[in-house]
């Protein structure tokens, strides 16, 4: 059934969280929530140390001996030993190593934040940087503001676990100020609207990421608003630039038609102009270019073959040819 869901098991609350070397800022947080979810006074003997029970004495205080405490001593002094239960069952083999020898939950707890996190002068050193780049924070290009808010918090964790201190308000303004040019107007209006002392930064990135839907929803209509406008376009000039093509078609079948009635007409009056023998004919009919095939004579002509009986020249006609 886990396999069907959306997201993963979290840890069990019965049990710490394993810590492996890696990501300790992470699991010290687990660890804090855990041990205060089983008793306060299993996180105040990490912080402040062991309870022992003490005794006034010629003006000295002597640790009582462990058979003469009380119900309420021999309780809270129970804490350090959870406390040290509750470490080294969520250590690894090498990491518990380094605090076996320890006598205390807090000895345990103070070597692993130096192993981990360093020195003091190495923790002041890593206070610096992040302060620098929590002045240097901006919103990247492209960035969304889910992605500006896990970068703005990852930092802000980890100088607050280093004992820095923020005041609502200057989170609240370093977040609208770190927005770019496009979230002007909205971080006008928030400026404007809200009390940015009493404006947790968790409320302050909602309205944002609303804002950021609406744009969003925005572009997307217009996108396709200007997308349909676009085809319709492209539809009207193919429609226009098919009528202009089948209108010149037809133009130019009608042009050509022209052209060969033209060149038809040129050929057939070319062919007229000769004869059968191809010789150019001559417009003036004149008989004195023509030889009589019956008598053999110039001017005149004979109407039929050879064989035949009459010849003419052009007004009169003769015999005996």
């Amino acid at each position: 059934m886990a396999d069907r869901l959306p997201f993963g098991e979290g840890a069990s609350i019965n049990t710490p969280s394993l810590f492996c070397g890696l990501n300790y800022q992470f699991w010290k947080v687990r660890m804090k929530i855990f041990m205060e979810s089983l008793d306060k006074g299993i996180w105040d003997v990490i912080e402040n140390g062991p309870f022992i029970p003490k005794f006034e004495k010629d003006g000295s205080s002597i640790e009582k001996p462990w058979s003469q405490w009380t119900d309420s001593e021999r309780k809270k002094a129970k804490f350090d030993c959870i406390a040290k239960n509750i470490i080294t069952s969520a250590l690894n083999s090498d990491a518990f190593f380094r605090v076996s020898q320890c006598k205390s939950s807090k000895e345990m707890w103070d070597t692993l934040e130096v192993t981990h996190e360093g020195t003091n002068e190495v923790k002041r050193a890593r206070k610096h940087t992040l302060i620098e780049e929590y002045e240097m924070f901006r919103m990247l290009k492209g960035e969304t503001i889910a992605e500006v808010q896990k970068r703005f918090t990852h930092i802000i964790n980890h100088l607050m676990s280093l004992d820095k201190n923020f005041e609502k308000e200057e989170l609240n303004i370093k977040i609208l100020k770190c927005l770019d040019r496009t979230w002007q107007p909205k971080v006008t209006v928030i400026s404007e609207s809200k009390d940015l002392t009493s404006l947790s930064m968790a409320s302050l990135f909602g309205k944002l990421k609303d804002h950021e839907l609406e744009m969003n929803r925005l572009n997307v209509q217009e996108s396709e608003d200007k997308h349909g406008r676009s085809i319709a376009l492209k539809a009207s000039k193919h429609k226009g630039k098919q009528e202009s093509s089948d209108n010149s078609d037809e133009e130019n079948l009608s042009l050509l038609s022209r052209k060969f009635s033209k060149f038809l007409k040129r050929n057939r009056n070319k062919d007229n102009n000769k004869d059968r023998y191809g010789n150019k004919k001559s417009n003036d009919f004149n008989s004195n270019n023509y030889t009589c095939f019956g008598c053999g004579e110039q001017g005149h002509i004979k109407d039929v073959e050879p064989s035949g009986v009459q010849c003419f020249e052009e007004s009169k006609s003769f015999e005996g040819c």
